[in-house]
């Protein structure tokens, strides 16, 4: 305390500077706002961007392969395609599953989007998928109700699906869904289980969104035999494939196996596309990295530049306080007491700025975060480094003014006019 005690006719010289000039005080501060409020908005970005690419990454499972059918857009691409390859099918599933490595499970789709159904719905319809029991395993899932539907159930094409947490709530309210029949197109379905909310809102399937939550989920044989698909002619034969590798297994050289399988067969149509979530890790982490340096150096152009404003105000400070200087050296304070007063001065606009420029920062992410729709983090980590830095360059830029307050000669400085 007594060693704390020290210093407090410095702060309260320091603070009472500071509020004699107040506008120019407040300028000063602002280069350090700015920056501080650049270096916590960009690392909440990057943060946020972090988050969302695991939680998608989580979604997709990082140990899958998720092959999707590029589907023609007309009728005349899609003959110019069909010419070269049969699309996605069944024969793609099977050469896929006997001659690919590593696989632990995998099943084909299939995707409705149903004409009708009900109970009726004032929101988004629900979309049909049709897969194999195994998805469970593939996907991660978990049910809050009911079971998923199993391997005999999908042999007999049996009506029986389980829905997503939104589609749940959209046709059957709030309820215990577990027993009741829903009606998609002409079918009546009896689901037997609700699904737990995938977190994530989407999945990546060639340019189309598709909510995990707003799912009917079939047995593949129910939706093959028992849905009618009036556009069958401009679709595939099947939409889809999941894959879940085992534990170990290289995902990306396996994708290029899967690549060449399915390569041989569409004989380069182009008319499929494989996701591999390990690999999209990787390249948005290294896009995020370059990002992040990016941001960062920007904000820190914005801090230098406060800096260079605190050691423009503080030299243009001991100038006019010399006169002060020389008094207080001739009734026995010494260079080292000089040097300390400026430099808590430096470092007090810093701090003050610093934590302006937080508040700054968290209200720019939550500003960027509602106007672009970018997801933003701001993190204890990317609060502490901002403002670590802003005292940092405080202490930094007010050394060499502080230095020359100490230096002046008490004689002189006590004539100066």
């Amino acid at each position: 305390m007594a060693h704390l005690s020290g210093y407090l006719p410095e702060l309260q010289m320091g603070l009472s500077s500071l509020l004699v000039h107040k506008l120019r005080s407040l300028l000063t501060m602002l280069g350090m706002i700015f920056g501080v409020g650049a270096v916590v908005a960009m690392l909440s970005i990057t943060a946020g961007a972090q988050k969302e690419m695991m939680n998608m990454i989580d979604q997709l499972g990082v140990n899958n392969i998720i092959i999707e059918a590029r589907e023609a857009s007309d009728p005349t691409e899609l003959q110019t395609i069909r010419a070269i390859s049969p699309g996605l099918t069944f024969r793609d599933y099977r050469a896929l599953s006997e001659n690919v490595p590593g696989i632990e499970h995998i099943t084909p789709r299939k995707r409705f989007k149903p004409q009708k159904v009900l109970p009726k719905t004032g929101q988004e319809p629900p979309q049909l998928i049709g897969v194999y029991p195994n998805y469970r395993e593939i996907q991660s899932l978990r049910m809050v109700s009911g079971r998923f539907f199993n391997e005999d159930e999908n042999i007999r094409s049996e009506a029986v699906c389980v829905l997503g947490e939104t589609a749940k709530v959209n046709l059957l309210g709030y309820d215990d869904a577990v027993g009741k029949w829903i009606k998609v197109n002409d079918q009546w379905l009896r689901v037997i289980g609700v699904m737990a909310s995938q977190g994530g809102s989407s999945d990546d399937e060639s340019a189309q969104t598709l909510s995990r939550n707003n799912l009917i989920v079939a047995p593949l044989n129910t939706v093959m035999r028992r849905f009618d698909d009036n556009m069958s002619w401009l679709k595939d034969e099947i939409d889809g494939i999941y894959i879940k590798l085992r534990p170990g297994t290289d995902s990306i050289e396996t994708e290029g196996v899967v690549r060449a399988i399915l390569s041989s067969t569409h004989k380069d149509a182009g008319d499929f596309t494989v996701v591999v979530p390990a690999g999209l890790l990787k390249q948005r982490q290294e896009t995020q990295k370059i990002f992040a340096i990016v941001m960062i150096c920007i904000a820190g152009i914005s801090l230098l530049v406060g800096g260079i404003g605190i050691m423009n105000i503080m030299l243009a400070t001991v100038l006019e306080r010399t006169r002060e200087i020389g008094i207080r050296r001739a009734i026995g304070a010494r260079q080292g007491d000089i040097i300390r007063q400026f430099l808590t001065e430096a470092v007090m606009i810093s701090i003050i700025g610093g934590l302006i420029g937080i508040a700054f920062g968290f209200g720019l992410s939550r500003v960027i975060s509602l106007q672009a729709g970018w997801p933003t983090v701001v993190t204890t980590s990317s609060i502490s480094v901002a403002f670590g830095v802003s005292v940092a360059i405080g202490l930094l830029f007010g050394i060499y003014p502080a230095v020359q307050a100490a230096k002046l000669d008490p004689i002189e400085a006590i004539r100066y006019e």
